[in-house]
């Protein structure tokens, strides 16, 4: 541990005085359990604790869908009412969200508000594109995520919780997802959770202001969580373990990371 404190705190460190503006050093080590990827400007990606691990995606599989249909949805200006249920699905608020926008949403972590949203596109990308191509268009976007457990077939699978996060069908570690992320493919979502995260005055005119995105982790042994954030030079994500909330996944990314109060 001693070893991986000292790593983490030299790592840290020279990524963080990269970035603009000059940081402090790192003041809180990761816990038992944790685990941590990033990569600053120099794109070397750094890993500590079991960051190789895959686990369920959850919550993060909002991120692919904000890559695949989030330029559109935004342009609509979607909204959902979110009372807890959905077409047979629970909402993890079990009073619902209420009506919410993409932002609150995301936000939110509305999980129904995505399953319906995504729905309504693949019906979209039916019409436009046929079956072959609209499922082609899911595993593409999917497939660093999917392994092989693609369903099998040639048809569209049906969008269920599972393509919100939900189950085992898509898994990822810290390294996958934060190599998944500084990809310059995913430069316009990335730019896109800041506008939807940040105010105006942070997206518009702080540099260096950090957006952060808690979410569960849905683990058979009792859920885990998820935190990823970025402040334009340095994408990290860490997965905490069971019995963390949401709550405590962001605090303790801030607390790791240094993000200002």
């Amino acid at each position: 541990m001693p070893i991986i404190k000292a790593l983490l705190t030299l790592s840290l460190c020279g990524l963080l005085a990269a970035a603009p503006p000059p940081a402090k050093t790192p003041v809180a080590p990761l816990l038992p359990g944790e685990a941590l990827a990033l990569s600053g400007p120099d794109g070397v990606v750094y890993l500590f604790g079991d960051a190789s691990t895959e686990r369920p995606m959850g919550s993060m599989a909002k991120l692919v869908w904000l890559k695949l249909e989030g330029g559109e949805w935004g342009a609509m200006g979607v909204q959902f009412n979110c009372t807890g249920t959905f077409k047979g699905s629970h909402c993890w608020r079990p009073k619902g969200h209420g009506r919410v926008d993409l932002g609150k949403a995301l936000a939110e972590d509305c999980d129904l508000a995505f399953l319906a949203w995504g729905q309504a596109s693949v019906q979209w990308w039916l019409r436009d594109y046929g079956e072959g191509p609209a499922r082609a268009r899911l595993e593409d976007a999917f497939g660093p995520f999917l392994g092989n457990r693609m369903p099998a077939g040639e048809d569209l699978p049906a969008i269920d919780m599972s393509w919100i996060g939900a189950g085992d069908l898509l898994r990822a570690s810290p390294d996958s997802l934060v190599r998944w992320l500084v990809d310059p493919a995913q430069d316009e979502t990335l730019r896109q959770v800041k506008r939807l995260l940040l105010s105006f005055k942070e997206f518009n005119y702080k540099q260096g202001a950090w957006w952060v995105q808690p979410g569960s982790c849905p683990e058979p042994g009792g859920a885990s969580a998820w935190a990823v954030g970025t402040n334009g030079q340095i994408v990290a994500v860490m997965h905490l373990p069971a019995g963390t909330d949401r709550a405590g996944a962001m605090a303790r990314f801030k607390a790791v990371m240094l993000v200002p109060k």
